[in-house]
């Protein structure tokens, strides 16, 4: 009889152990599953074609850093731009998060001025990154500051010009008409940081650059975003009828397109998924290039 009561013993403490193991492998992967979905900072590497382009250039383009002490580094940030090795940098906005400590907006500042130390940078605020103390500290540093301003740089002897907006609101007389006109000579980049497509379509800029969806944080595949706060709607891509949800990527509308990026930060909570950090390369093409691929 001791003798089975210790071979049962024996086993209950082996199934013990076994179930301890399990479970800790189970967190492991779970911890590991939740950092790499919250902060490993991918390259979304892609393309668009124009016959207003004469050779290939490239952009690189963040958003939504929302800077905290557990962000992305920046060092992490500056050695993915080396590898991208842009023709210049596109900076969308939200890069702190408005009522966040003092090191939040510093951490934004010094990011900035970084990457302006080695590559031409045009940034336009977002709604939580638009005090007038940050954005005089960007200019001081380097940071061509586009909101509502426009600038023609020749690029690898394309002529391209970058418009920019700040807008935090979108009022029904919105038109962008009265305050930029199109060249035909230029390759036209709007820069905003939250997508109002109907209203950029008809602008008409040959691309449109955005931010402040954060790609929907928590992605399923095929269905898209899980939740979106704006609308408050379960699964928006699925209710949305056929009618086209702006949370990721291009959108292509008449003369031209907009592409949203899902953004680098973590706000307001990291809960990504299926939805990497991300700093986007986007190759500007002649269209013979793009039609020999």
């Amino acid at each position: 009889m001791k003798s089975n009561s210790k071979n049962n013993s024996k086993n209950k403490n082996k199934k013990a152990k076994k179930s301890t193991a399990k479970k800790c492998l189970i967190l492991a992967i779970l911890i590991f599953c939740w950092w790499f979905n919250n902060y490993s900072l991918h390259i979304n590497s892609t393309s668009i074609s124009s016959d207003k382009l004469t050779a290939p250039a490239r952009l690189a383009v963040l958003s939504d850093y929302h800077a905290h002490a557990l962000s992305i580094s920046k060092k992490t940030i500056l050695e993915t731009l080396e590898k991208i090795t842009p023709d210049a940098v596109i900076v969308l906005g939200d890069m702190y998060t408005s009522g966040s400590t003092s090191e939040g907006v510093d951490m934004a500042i010094s990011l900035m001025s970084a990457i302006a130390e080695k590559y031409t940078v045009y940034f336009v605020s977002g709604e939580h990154d638009a005090s007038s103390d940050y954005i005089a500290s960007l200019s001081q540093n380097g940071v061509r500051v586009m909101n509502y301003a426009d600038e023609t740089v020749n690029i690898n002897g394309n002529s391209i010009r970058f418009l920019g907006i700040d807008n935090a609101y979108y009022s029904p007389t919105f038109n962008l008409k009265n305050e930029f006109t199109l060249y035909d000579g230029n390759y036209n980049i709007l820069l905003a940081h939250i997508p109002n497509y109907e209203k950029f379509a008809d602008f008409g800029a040959d691309l449109t650059l955005c931010g402040d969806t954060h790609g929907g944080m928590f992605r399923l595949p095929v269905v898209g975003p899980v939740y979106d706060s704006q609308s408050n709607t379960v699964f928006p891509k699925l209710q949305s009828s056929g009618t086209p949800f702006y949370d990721k990527g291009f959108y292509d509308y008449k003369g031209g397109t907009m592409f949203i990026t899902s953004g680098i930060g973590d706000s307001p909570t990291p809960i990504r998924f299926c939805n990497l950090p991300e700093i986007v390369s986007i190759d500007l093409l002649p269209s013979e290039v793009n039609d020999e691929n």
